[in-house]
């Protein structure tokens, strides 16, 4: 436990406040035992590996719980092409392990920069797969500190979305795969590495993609066709490179990035009569 810990080194935009107090559980028994002793007026809110998250500037308050270590990292090979993950467990770590043992179906994993937990929270996807897509169950402690076990089935996933209950906190997954050659597994990660770096700014302190896709549309070029690529608030940008992209040129604030995102939302149900909504998470208080 930590007082007043800075979360702006633990996001990929490098911005916002404190967090009123900082936990990181040493493996899944410490965080059920503290979830259970922790009164319950207390507000609880989970981060992973930060990249799809705008920490506000006035910081968090509650506790901030941040997973993070072997316990919640580690990846293990079961029969059947199968594969269990920790919830801080990097995506793209998991895509490796999986293609290494010759599971193929989990490659998609490789172009979404987040963790196993985030990808459980949202149904993460990227290159025509999803989570639901592959995951068997999820394993995770709720409010009162009890250990559960959910279905894919009942998660309810759909497009970036999950009916998980808000107050669990996931700590590992099961996922299922097909026998697969690492070779040509391999080479569909890079191909999706390329991709990437070809037509995103991943080299750019950024969050991801900022807007779901609406029903028929990609965000991205409804952002364009609304004139804002390259829009400007404070240091805060929308990437020149992928217009579904904000970019903290250095010396962003949160409100720069969330005012910006604010700001292309209204000018693309200007100009198109689309609304977009945000797929970035926005948490804490603002300054």
């Amino acid at each position: 436990l930590a007082a007043n810990q800075p979360l702006a080194p633990f996001t990929w935009f490098r911005v916002g406040g404190p967090a009123q107090v900082l936990f990181s559980p040493a493996d899944e028994a410490d965080l059920a035992y503290f979830l259970k002793n922790l009164a319950s007026e207390i507000p609880v809110t989970t981060i992973g590996l930060g990249s799809n998250l705008i920490v506000r500037d006035g910081g968090v308050l509650g506790v901030v719980i941040r997973l993070g270590g072997k316990a919640f990292g580690e990846i293990t090979v079961e029969p059947g092409h199968r594969l269990r993950a920790g919830a801080c467990a990097p995506d793209m770590r998991v895509a490796r392990a999986a293609a290494e043992a010759g599971i193929d179906g989990l490659a998609f994993l490789r172009g979404i920069p987040g963790s196993i937990g985030g990808a459980l929270r949202m149904n993460a996807g990227a290159h025509g797969g999803e989570t639901r897509d592959v995951l068997i169950s999820a394993r995770g402690v709720d409010r009162a500190g009890q250990i559960r076990t959910f279905t894919v089935d009942e998660l309810g996933m759909s497009y970036r979305h999950s009916e998980a209950p808000s107050g669990v906190i996931f700590t590992s997954a099961l996922f299922q795969g097909r026998p697969g050659e690492p070779a040509d597994i391999l080479a569909e990660m890079d191909r999706i590495t390329e991709a990437r770096e070809k037509s995103q700014p991943i080299r750019e302190k950024t969050g991801g993609s900022t807007f779901k896709n609406p029903p028929g549309e990609k965000a991205w070029q409804l952002v364009d066709r609304a004139g804002c690529r390259g829009l400007a608030v404070g240091d805060a940008q929308v990437s020149p490179m992928h217009c579904n992209f904000l970019i903290n040129r250095g010396a962003a604030t949160a409100a720069d990035i969330e005012n910006l995102g604010d700001e292309v939302r209204a000018r693309v149900l200007a100009a198109t009569g689309v609304e977009l909504h945000w797929e970035i998470k926005r948490i804490g208080v603002k300054a």
